[in-house]
């Protein structure tokens, strides 16, 4: 028989342990930010560099583009817009709900100032493509070097 050492608050350090580990998990997995913090759901993103632009595409399933605003204030590019629920179903007896509805709030912010006239948007099965032409400065500057 192996002796075992008696730890009269074992089980509630345990328990104490548990605790913290699910709220840890929590936010982890929620990302607490501003974000989150503003709206119930929000698009995901990719960002990517071009040679001549910086490219955003959002996902916005379900959402119309007349429910979209774009605006660009002190380099700041926000993305703003609203889901909004079909009212086709007349029953509420779902098996399943994951969809989440209502407005969104994205800000990114942008890595040089840029002329806010020259970005173009567009907006193509449920995917906005946003197009923010880099500053002359920021483009990469190639130049041929002759061998003598």
């Amino acid at each position: 028989m192996a002796i075992v050492r008696w730890q009269p608050y074992g089980a509630v350090a345990s328990l104490q342990d548990s605790i913290n580990k699910l709220f840890q998990d929590a936010f982890s997995r929620a990302n607490i930010d501003e974000d989150f913090a503003l709206s119930a759901w929000k698009p995901v993103v990719d960002i990517f560099d071009k040679d001549d632009a910086i490219v955003i595409h959002a996902e916005l399933p379900g959402v119309k583009k007349e429910d979209v605003a774009i605006e660009v204030k002190d380099n700041v590019l926000t993305l703003r817009g609203e889901r909004t629920e079909s009212k086709e179903i007349k029953e509420d007896k779902y098996y399943r709900k994951e969809r989440t509805f209502g407005s969104f709030h994205r800000a990114f912010t942008l890595p040089a100032a840029v002329n806010p006239d020259s970005i173009r948007a567009t907006f193509k099965d449920g995917v906005l493509e946003i197009e923010i032409p880099k500053p002359e400065e920021q483009k990469p500057k190639q130049v041929k070097i002759s061998i003598e």
